[in-house]
């Protein structure tokens, strides 16, 4: 039997008089059927958003931590329940899967800690004689009910990314999961539903993409935190100048390989990481290695190395514990991968190992000798794909790094430590990883980029931030 998902709205569940279905990508079936709030419905989780707003922020610290804390003591619970639903609805394979209800356990534990301890800063005035006796006190405070816009890729951790800052400071949010993968995110509704947080705190709703418009417009929403493609993402920051603004877009991310990385040891680990972290989650992620950068002095050995563990990637049913490579979100995304490498081929590139579709499931693939003006040179593949690149020293492997019009993180593998840091100034990302494929990501770090790879950060703390202001209090005539 089909299980019909209600959406959450202002705390408790509800069904609207539509619905929409959600398949399997890796064998078609359906996963399950997803309830859609009508208009009044979403009129009345935002009026109630705006409602809580004063209550949600005056609340102790002790309670929304407490409600953080249950949260991730749930998910912890509930996590292979959780990781067979992505699996389901998103099509990653299984070992993914469950790391990433790890993630999420993680990202509203260091949300509990974070809630606890933000205290603010004071400061003392009389540094100058006009602030004798005066002494300030400097706090954060909601900016208002903010709008979180989740995507597929990630369809319960990108969802923690949104909702647990908000509720370590208080702020109402009204959560949009991407139509492909809602399921997840209405788990996370049951068990939100479980705590204290004040009705009006959240919502979880599951509006069409066509209807987004009228939710980024709306004036009661005055945050936005969207993680999806640039093109998307920039078009909300445009229609919304005054508006505060926090996107993660996407990637080509790089891995540099450099000349003192030469052992067998060195190459094995570069090559292992590159592969894995290629074809992870079918390529399906902002971070994913999609360029490799590597410096003549190794870059013969490294290509037969990398083309061999990539071949080896196991690709398969995502339910199968082995399989490291499963389907795309669905075979549109799969055709659309497989049509950009066939560009890249006609104009020049050469398949060293890949290059072929089954359905949904693109093969992890590598290719040699990109011609600039190919699509994948420059554009997010979005997929398993790789491209290999010749250089000579430092200088020309970050310049080809920075030859990007995203620049969201990237890896260079170097045991010189001043090569690392010379990488951390130079290279125009917004994280460089040392001695690691780009795609590391630990989730209280601030995570974000730069140029097309958005404005703002994720990451717990920086995420909170976003969702705050400072506003200061000035006490006069103490005795200091």
């Amino acid at each position: 039997m089909t299980t019909t998902y209600d959406f959450w709205l202002a705390g408790r569940r509800a069904s609207g008089d539509a619905e929409f279905e959600v398949h399997n990508s890796w064998d078609g079936r359906l996963v399950g059927k997803v309830s859609v709030p009508t208009e009044a419905q979403v009129e009345e989780a935002l009026d109630a958003a705006v409602a809580a707003l004063p209550v949600f922020a005056a609340t102790p610290a002790h309670q929304r931590a407490a409600a953080l804390d249950h949260v991730a003591k749930r998910l912890a619970e509930r996590s292979e329940e959780l990781a067979q639903l992505i699996t389901a609805e998103n099509g990653k394979p299984i070992k993914w899967a469950r790391g990433e209800v790890g993630r999420a356990v993680s990202v509203f534990r260091w949300a509990a800690e974070e809630a606890r301890r933000t205290n603010g800063e004071t400061m003392r005035l009389d540094t100058d004689p006009g602030g004798v006796g005066r002494f300030a006190l400097v706090r954060r405070f909601p900016r208002g009910v903010v709008l979180g816009i989740a995507p597929f890729n990630f369809p319960l951790n990108l969802v923690a990314h949104k909702v647990a800052p908000a509720m370590a400071v208080g702020a109402p949010i009204i959560l949009k999961p991407a139509p492909a993968t809602p399921l997840s995110a209405m788990v996370l509704g049951e068990i939100l539903a479980e705590t204290d947080l004040p009705a009006g705190s959240w919502s979880i709703l599951t509006v069409p993409n066509d209807r987004m418009p009228a939710l980024v417009q709306d004036e009661r929403l005055p945050v936005i935190s969207f993680t999806g493609s640039d093109k998307v993402g920039y078009q909300i920051m445009d229609s919304v100048p005054r508006k505060h603004t926090t996107l993660e877009l996407g990637g080509n991310a790089a891995a540099v390989v450099l000349a003192d990385w030469s052992s067998e040891a060195d190459l094995d680990w570069a090559a292992t990481r590159i592969a894995t972290f290629a074809n992870y989650q079918g390529g399906q992620s902002c971070i994913s290695v999609q360029r490799v950068i590597a410096d003549a002095a190794v870059y013969d050995a490294l290509v037969e190395k990398v083309v061999a563990k990539v071949g080896a990637q196991v690709t398969g049913d995502p339910n199968d514990d082995a399989t490291d490579v499963g389907p795309l979100v669905d075979e549109n995304a799969a055709k659309r991968v497989e049509s950009w490498v066939d560009d890249a081929v006609a104009k020049g590139a050469k398949v060293l190992v890949g290059g072929t579709r089954e359905g949904a499931t693109y093969a992890p693939t590598v290719l040699a000798e990109l011609p600039s003006d190919a699509i994948l040179a420059k554009a997010e593949v979005f997929g398993p794909v790789l491209s290999l690149h010749r250089v000579e020293g430092v200088a020309e492997a970050f310049a080809a790094v920075n030859d990007s019009p995203f620049g969201l993180q990237a890896g260079v593998f170097t045991h010189d430590l001043q090569t690392a840091f010379r990488a951390h100034r130079e290279l125009e990302v917004g994280g460089v990883i040392i001695g690691d494929a780009p795609s590391y990501r630990a989730d209280q770090m601030p995570y974000g980029g730069v140029k097309d790879s958005g404005v703002g950060r994720e990451g717990v703390k920086y995420a909170m931030d976003d969702y705050t202001v400072e506003k200061v209090m000035v006490l006069t005539g103490l005795d200091l």
